[in-house]
């Protein structure tokens, strides 16, 4: 884990993320962000990993903060990413980036006639998208888990360098395995003071149980520029 100084910065409100690659890039945290997306690009030594979830084992453990960031730093390397929010019941990518959120992954997936192209929005950062939740969907199990989320994952293979699903927590729904089935890893967010052990370690049992590698550990501290950090697994 990379050491600096202890300047710490403050995180917005739950709901929202922020988004320190934007509005500091050359912090160390910044960094931290980038050291992150290269560990994952090379946690795999005989397949590509091109797309993968964000989760946590509990509420509010910095698990948007910390998708909205690496979706950035991919973006900022010049590869073609896409964020999408597939948690549909507690979504935060349309506030952390100010857009709309009228229609989005639920409506895609629960309206036929509805195109991929209509639900993608362009962000103000250069090579990054995003697919925002749209309304919250009182079926978000039974949408994730259709045929019709495989194909929309297949799509979004063949038009983008990289995908991140930020999802809800793992210890809460069964959303997050869903997801985590169908992509090539997960990266786990861990909250100082916060996760517990247990919740951690049975978490990570239901990803291992859909076949899904576990790439790695986003620690958080204090959201202090020291105390963030990766852990391969």
């Amino acid at each position: 884990m990379a050491k600096s100084t202890n300047k710490k910065t403050k995180l917005m409100a739950p709901e929202a993320a922020t988004l320190f690659t934007v509005v500091d890039p050359m912090s160390n945290i910044s960094e931290q962000f980038r050291t992150i997306r290269t560990n994952i690009l090379y946690s795999s030594l005989d397949s590509q990993t091109q797309s993968i979830i964000v989760t946590s084992a509990g509420p509010s453990e910095g698990k948007s903060t910390t998708s909205a960031n690496l979706a950035i730093a991919f973006a900022q390397s010049g590869m073609k990413t896409i964020l999408v929010d597939a948690d549909l019941r507690r979504p935060t990518v349309h506030r952390s980036f100010d857009t709309e959120n009228n229609k989005g992954l639920s409506s895609l997936l629960s309206i036929r006639r509805m195109s991929l192209g209509e639900v993608i929005q362009p962000s103000d950062v250069r090579n990054l998208d995003l697919i925002t939740s749209s309304p919250i969907s009182p079926n978000p199990s039974e949408l994730l888990a259709s045929s019709r989320m495989r194909k929309v994952l297949h799509i979004l293979k063949q038009e983008y360098d990289f995908i991140i699903f930020d999802v809800p927590p793992v210890g809460t729904v069964t959303d997050a395995q869903l997801i985590a089935s169908q992509v090539d890893g997960a990266v786990f967010v861990v909250r100082e003071e916060q996760t517990e052990k247990a919740g951690l370690e049975r978490a990570a049992k239901l990803i291992e149980q859909v076949d899904s590698k576990i790439l790695g550990t986003v620690y958080m501290g204090e959201l202090t520029e020291q105390n963030y950090g990766y852990y391969q697994s």
